[in-house]
């Protein structure tokens, strides 16, 4: 597991506060080990949310990767970039030369849809967009509709990081611990 993600997004039954996040990336980053002694890097989710909010929360949780969902452009990726963050930003489904920005995300999100929910749904994104934007040498985050049944599939759609989520809960926002040791033995 190279990434942990927090999810930052109103409504949302997976979401977390700041202060919960802080006391999570506390707890891992305390856990590491000499062979892994930085651990899982983390992945703030972000929604809606103005680039200086992102930015304070980013700070004070201690935020790897910021994950943009919404109308988030060059500017804001470039604020972000400026500061050191990684950002990954959900790819709209336009043609794929949208991969080919002047100031684009170090990667691309492909996620399922449900309606206008983009994102987080727990359907299968297009897997077929992966190829396409790789070819066109972009860095792919693959989620969507991932789980114990496909994952040997979804990792060899060449994407560069598998996102799991709903696939491991038990309930919206209840991770269960026998559902991710099925996830990664699957995948191994």
């Amino acid at each position: 597991i190279d990434y942990l993600g927090l999810i930052f997004a109103e409504g949302s039954p997976r979401r977390v506060t700041e202060e919960q996040a802080r006391e999570i990336v506390a707890a891992v980053r305390r856990g590491g080990t000499p062979a892994v002694p930085a651990g899982p890097r983390f992945v703030g989710v972000f929604v809606g949310h103005d680039v200086e909010k992102i930015k304070e929360v980013a700070s004070f949780v201690g935020i790897d990767v910021i994950q943009l969902h919404g109308d988030y452009g060059a500017y804001e990726i470039a604020m972000l970039k400026a500061d050191g963050y990684e950002v990954w930003r959900l790819f709209g489904g336009h043609d794929v030369a949208v991969a080919q920005e002047r100031d684009p995300p170090d990667a691309v999100l492909l996620d399922g849809r449900k309606g206008a929910q983009r994102g987080g749904t727990g359907m299968r994104a297009d897997w077929s967009l992966v190829g396409p934007l790789k070819r066109a040498g972009r860095r792919v985050v693959l989620a969507g509709g991932i789980s114990a049944a496909n994952v040997v599939e979804a990792a060899a759609t060449g994407a560069d990081v598998i996102d799991v989520n709903s696939s491991i809960e038990t309930a919206p926002g209840v991770k269960s611990l026998a559902l991710l040791d099925e996830l990664l033995r699957a995948g191994m």
